[in-house]
C-alpha cells in the first residue's frame, strides 16, 4: 500500500469536525444560560420552594418553550458526545452500531419523559 500526501491523500471518516465542535459549544452555552435563568428565578421566589413554586417557575408558555429548546439542545449535545466516544473507542462495527442505536433510543426516551414532565406542570 502506498502512502499519498498532499491533495491526493485518501481521507476517510465521517468529516463531522467543525459542525460537531460548534454544536457542542452552542448547546453548552444555551444550557449554561438556561441554568442561570432558572437559578435567578429560584432565588427570586419568596417562601419555601415546593411543588407550587416549581410549577410557577415553569408555568409561563415562554419558559416551557425555552425549556423544550434546552431539552433538545441537551439531547443533541449528549448524542454528539456519545457518538464520538463510540466512534473513537469501540472498534467492532456491530458493537459500535448497537451502542449508537441504544444511545439514540435512550436519548429519545429521556426527551419524551422530560417533555411529559414539563407539560404536566
Amino acid at each position: 500500500m502506498s502512502v499519498n500526501y498532499g491533495s491526493k491523500r485518501l481521507v476517510v471518516g465521517a468529516h463531522y469536525g467543525l459542525r460537531d465542535w460548534l454544536a457542542q459549544r452552542v448547546t453548552a452555552v444555551l444550557m449554561v444560560l438556561f441554568t442561570l435563568l432558572v437559578l435567578a428565578r429560584v432565588l427570586a421566589t419568596r417562601g419555601p420552594l415546593g411543588y407550587e413554586g416549581w410549577s410557577a417557575i415553569f408555568a409561563p408558555q415562554w419558559m416551557k418553550f425555552l425549556t423544550f429548546a434546552v431539552i433538545a439542545a441537551l439531547i443533541w449535545h449528549a448524542w454528539v458526545g456519545m457518538r464520538e466516544i463510540w466512534m473513537d473507542y469501540i472498534k467492532p462495527v456491530w458493537l459500535r452500531l448497537s451502542l449508537q442505536v441504544f444511545t439514540l433510543v435512550w436519548l429519545v426516551g429521556c426527551a419524551g419523559w422530560a417533555i411529559q414532565v414539563l407539560w404536566r406542570l
